[in-house]
């Protein structure tokens, strides 16, 4: 005897729920930050604004040339973002503080990626082109990126920024942390060391923490009591003390816990046992059984009286 497709529906449905309802061994997310990771304290106190970062950066990583000479200054007058030519910038920010001739105070924030303990980025990526590495880098490797841009999306700072204009041979492009001249020259990224005010320190992140907890315990009027960077997003490798609270200087304000948590976990759940695809396709056989159009019911029950 056959069933119709009512019935047939149903039946995956009821198949999917109870799949869905089983018991399943989900794996528990763990965390992938290394333990020896190197980073970046930047010290926004002792920021002069002078670009040499972005200069050092740019001819670093062989970046075209910018629109504007390094020596322009003019373009601190307006907010700029890093994008596919330029993986660091710096902005400008008043927060009210005036100085002795009742002149505003600058405050100059350096911005790149973050390089995150647990990258966002490196979860979303489909095909581990991104990936975390040990010295704290988060590497991009483009001979495996499809072009999908999800870690664009997953971002929580907006980073990653895409070749659009290239349609032959796009990649994503970011921030490196000088991983190769890191890596395998022993030499400090770029921008940390042609910084004329040092505002720049690199070295392993535990010991950043340390020197940047003494600095506030030092000089506890000239900083605010947070290291911008510590615990935010899971914590990153890039991190910033400031005189006024950062939320005035254009850093978003995120949770503590890594940003990958919540959907590793979701996703580890769902494919624990390749258990999902079967879950899937009842829930969406039960969603389309339920919103089919009165007249295919009303055909299924004709049907069924001849």
């Amino acid at each position: 005897m056959g069933i119709s497709r009512r019935n047939f529906f149903k039946i995956l449905s009821v198949a999917g729920a109870a799949t869905a309802t089983a018991r399943t061994p989900a794996r528990a997310w763990e965390s992938q930050a290394p333990s020896e990771a190197y980073g970046c304290i930047v010290d926004l106190t002792r920021c002069i604004g002078c670009r040499k970062c972005e200069q050092a950066c740019n001819e670093v990583n062989k970046l075209p040339p910018p629109d504007r000479s390094f020596e322009d200054l003019t373009v601190l007058d307006r907010k700029r973002r890093p994008d596919e030519k330029t993986f660091t910038v710096v902005n400008r920010y008043y927060s009210g503080r005036i100085d002795e001739r009742d002149q505003l105070i600058p405050t100059f924030v350096k911005l790149q990626c973050m390089h995150c303990q647990d990258p966002a980025c490196a979860s979303a990526c489909i095909v581990g082109a991104l990936s975390k590495q040990e010295n704290g880098a988060v590497n991009y490797d483009v001979s495996k990126c499809i072009g999908c841009r999800y870690c664009m999306v997953a971002c929580p700072f907006e980073i990653p920024a895409y070749e659009y204009h290239d349609p032959i041979t796009p990649r994503v492009m970011k921030c490196t942390f000088c991983y190769e001249r890191v890596a395998n020259e022993g030499k400090l990224p770029g921008c940390a060391e042609i910084c004329p005010v040092e505002a720049i320190t690199f070295g392993r992140r535990d010991t950043l923490l340390k020197v940047a907890r003494d600095r506030i315990k030092e000089n506890p009027g000239r900083y605010v009591d947070h290291i911008y960077g510590e615990h935010e997003a899971g914590g990153t490798s890039w991190m910033y003390l400031s005189a006024q609270p950062f939320e005035k200087l254009g850093f978003v304000t995120l949770p503590d816990h890594p940003m990958p948590r919540l959907a590793e976990t979701i996703q580890h759940s769902l494919y624990s046992y390749l258990w999902s695809p079967i879950v899937l396709f009842g829930m969406l056989s039960g969603i389309m059984w339920a919103f089919r159009g009165k007249g295919e019911r009303q055909e299924d029950h004709e049907g069924g009286n001849l």
